[in-house]
């Protein structure tokens, strides 16, 4: 069921980004009077499509179809969409209508300047999709947020990298960061090369070796926050309900063990499930011990506190800045990734993955706030990657035209068509990159 439920919002969350995408395409080119032939969710390779507005029944139930001039539907091949757009070279490759003598409601007889909107459609739609989500999710539900003022927990790649555990790291390269939930993605994104921490009541930097950044990027979990274990409830029904924890204990010791944060609690915890277990306590100025009850989780029922994670709520005036902010901070960030990706030493290029990998981002359950999310940060990567200066991508159309409105050449057919065919091609070794380290990721 959860599969099912992660497999019906990828395929819901990129029919919506297509769908805006696409539609940006043919809101211009019907602004500028270009007749658009088809406007298609999914591919329809050899012409095999799950729905059409051309097909007999649906123009039997919709007369006036018979006369619309652009074909609607839905393809078998859910790997993107597409608005054909008469006298376009595009991935349809469809150059016999350019043998012929060029037509004014036609793409290619209209000035670069219209074309360039054209092209740009789709990616102006798609940041806007994004900003217009940022905006209602701070004004809806707000933002969570933790200020990068607790010290870390580190996993075995930041040990090795030469943190450790009760670090609050100060400063990236000279620069402070300010949350805590980015600070693993800043140190992969900014190529840190020098990480000052604070270390008990010492200052002290951490030389990073640049050579682990691609590690950074494939390993999850590699900053934590370190938290005492505090108890701020116990759970009503819970294996502890009559324990005699109380509100504020903080459990200091597991079994005889040192235990100075929750994780080293947890640790201990998961090894002894569904026993009886010695734990010491430290309640004000006193200490104390006492048998708690280890459900088969190796959890004991209780609520711990979290003193770092805050939350900011916004009027709805308030969250159009915000959210443009949060939008272009987005946009930033990502295009820093895109370097990683485009530098083979950090070996970023094996975190790149396809829908497999979009499917594990999406909760196991329905949840509109991280729905929602996780369309806006799509959509932001969907425009970003489509301006990348590639043929066969909007950004690769987009400079074709700049290059004709700043120098008055327009490139040949021919030309067009070859850079078309080479785009695709690159596109389709990315495409088998992205399934090849999914599979691998699915292996290991």
């Amino acid at each position: 069921m959860t599969v099912l439920l992660k497999i019906l919002q990828v395929i819901l969350a990129l029919s919506v980004l297509i769908v805006i995408h696409e539609a940006g395409h043919f809101m211009w080119a019907r602004i500028f009077h270009i007749r658009v032939d088809k406007f298609f969710l999914f591919f329809d390779i050899r012409g095999i499509k799950l729905f059409s507005t051309r097909m007999p029944w649906f123009v039997k139930l919709v007369p006036s179809a018979a006369k619309w001039e652009t074909e609607y539907g839905i393809g078998w091949l859910p790997l993107g969409g597409y608005c054909k757009i008469a006298g376009m070279i595009d991935e349809s490759m469809d150059t016999d209508q350019l043998r012929q003598e060029p037509q004014p409601w036609e793409f290619r007889s209209k000035p670069a300047w219209q074309r360039l909107f054209v092209m740009a459609g789709g990616v102006l739609n798609n940041f806007l999709l994004a900003l217009l989500l940022f905006i209602g999710i701070l004004a809806g539900w707000g933002r969570n947020y933790m200020a990068n003022d607790s010290p870390v927990y580190v996993n075995q790649l930041g040990y090795d990298m030469g943190f450790r555990t009760g670090d609050r790291i100060l400063l990236y390269d000279g620069w402070a960061p300010q949350d805590f939930m980015d600070l693993q993605a800043d140190l992969a994104r900014r190529q840190v090369r020098k990480a000052t921490v604070l270390r008990g009541a010492d200052t002290l930097d951490i030389y990073i070796d640049q050579s682990m950044i691609g590690d950074v990027l494939n390993t999850p979990g590699m900053f934590d926050i370190a938290l005492p274990f505090v108890v701020d409830s116990v759970m009503a029904g819970g294996p502890n309900a009559g324990a005699g924890l109380l509100r504020g204990d903080r459990i200091v010791a597991v079994l005889g063990e040192r235990t100075p944060y929750l994780q080293d609690a947890q640790k201990i915890l998961r090894l002894h499930p569904g026993e009886e277990v010695p734990v010491g306590i430290a309640r004000g100025a006193d200490s104390l011990s006492l048998p708690v009850q280890v459900d088969s989780l190796g959890r004991l029922g209780v609520f711990f506190r979290n003193p770092s994670l805050q939350h900011r709520d916004y009027g709805f005036w308030e969250a159009i800045p915000a959210g443009c902010a949060w939008g272009w901070e987005t946009v930033t960030s990502y295009l820093k990734d895109l370097r990683l990706v485009a530098t083979p030493s950090t070996g970023a290029y094996k975190s790149v993955g396809s829908f497999v990998a979009i499917g594990q981002v999406f909760p196991s359950s329905w949840d509109w706030l991280q729905f929602l999310y996780i369309l806006a940060m799509l959509s932001i990567m969907l425009g970003v990657m489509n301006l990348l200066p590639v043929p066969a991508l909007d950004g690769g159309h987009i400079v074709f035209c700049l290059y004709e409105i700043f120098t008055g050449r327009k490139p040949s057919d021919r030309f067009l068509a070859i850079a078309q065919l080479i785009g695709m091609a690159l596109l389709l070794l990315l495409m088998f990159l992205a399934f090849g380290n999914d599979i691998a990721r699915l292996i290991q």
